[in-house]
């Protein structure tokens, strides 16, 4: 059988017993009862009201925390992920970190540039227990950046895994899976930090370094 203690309690990242992340869970779920329509609410509420920004990194401890996530109004994909699980924890539902390492074919050119790579090592997305099981669900491009890229949000009913798609809305090649990084009941912070040490260039002035740009500004719809 499987042991959910892990995935319900509070931790350093996913801090649920926060009070903004408390108050916030429950007005994000207002008078949802069931499970599955809880988590679904929540899903949504991350997706669309946190701002996809892969620029203001900040890989500390505390920078990783959902509570810093909700504060600030934007996060990438692992700390949207982490806000999400703690949204769920907060609100009595199971829910872990997934890593996975992609290929985004439609990044920015500035981001690859950046980057040296289009391959996101230790992508975020969350593990939902529903019904008896796992679900995926992966809040990160909120709907207006979708638009103005041309690609296809991600939707989800709590019921199927929401993954990224292999193509946008016109037939580009999107999102490529490339290697699984495993579930955690946390940020796996060390790892996820030598894994970036060893793939990216030690001059990508990256995460953490204070890079500021617009990322949707520099995204454009394919004409």
């Amino acid at each position: 059988m499987t042991d959910l203690r892990p995935y319900l309690e509070p931790g350093r990242c996913v801090d649920s017993a926060h009070p903004r992340i408390v108050e916030h869970a429950q007005a994000l779920a207002g008078d949802a009862h069931d499970p599955r329509d809880v988590a679904v609410r929540l899903y949504y509420g991350v997706r669309d009201g946190i701002r996809y920004d892969p620029y203001r990194i900040d890989v500390s401890e505390e920078g990783l925390s959902a509570s810093r996530c909700l504060a600030a109004g934007y996060g990438f994909c692992v700390t949207k992920a982490v806000l999400l699980a703690a949204l769920l924890r907060a609100r009595g539902i199971a829910a872990r970190l997934g890593y996975a390492d992609v290929r985004n074919h439609l990044t920015s050119e500035r981001l690859r540039r950046t980057m040296g790579t289009d391959l996101f090592s230790y992508h975020g997305y969350t593990d939902v227990w529903l019904d008896g099981r796992w679900v995926k669900a992966t809040p990160a491009f909120n709907v207006e950046l979708c638009a103005k890229a041309g690609t296809l949000p991600l939707e989800w009913d709590g019921a199927a895994d929401s993954i990224f798609h292999p193509f946008d809305a016109g037939g580009r090649r999107h999102m490529e899976y490339v290697r699984d990084r495993g579930v955690h009941a946390d940020v796996p912070r060390a790892a996820m930090l030598a894994a970036w040490a060893e793939i990216y260039p030690p001059d990508a002035q990256w995460a953490g370094a204070g890079l500021q740009g617009d990322f949707q500004a520099e995204v454009e719809r394919p004409s």
